[in-house]
């Protein structure tokens, strides 16, 4: 693996451009399940929001931002988020990352939507809930990505 002239190994130096560091693709992935007792206001099938980031050398990056904590896992190999997801009962959507803005995003309260919205570069002001997270990016045809083997998510 070589590195570019400003990054080691182990990832860009701090301070790189963002665009150096985005993921080539990610999978965001929507939860219907409700812990808590204002989760059930929100859409059925659309209260949580996770997303899996792949890495350049293989393998991707688990995000799961809740109300109680972050969760990040590194998963390596050849694990396929969307089987892994479709088999726990979540509904997988892959992305592009679009290259984040150069200043700063904006206020928001810090929910699993706005977490996945920043770890895939979005600005996208009033999507706050799950259900308009997955509908901005269904809608959106630069973000989707087919689930086909081009991509390099499926085999």
């Amino acid at each position: 693996m070589s590195a570019r002239p400003h990054e080691s190994p182990a990832g860009p130096a701090p301070g790189a451009d963002p665009a150096d560091w985005l993921p080539p693709v990610a999978v965001v992935a929507f939860s219907g399940r409700a812990d808590l007792w204002w989760l059930p206001l929100l859409k059925p099938g659309f209260r949580h929001c996770l997303v899996a980031l792949a890495q350049p050398g293989g393998g991707w990056i688990l995000l799961d931002p809740m109300a109680h904590a972050t969760r990040v896992a590194i998963v390596s190999g050849g694990a396929d988020p969307l089987d892994w997801f479709l088999a726990h009962g979540l509904l997988p959507v892959p992305v592009r990352p679009a290259p984040p803005a150069r200043r700063a995003a904006p206020w928001a309260p810090f929910t699993c939507v706005e977490a996945v919205k920043r770890a895939l570069g979005l600005r996208a002001r009033f999507v706050l809930t799950p259900w308009q997270l997955f509908r901005y990016l269904t809608r959106s045809e630069k973000k989707v990505l087919d689930m086909c083997p081009n991509i390099g998510i499926r085999s």
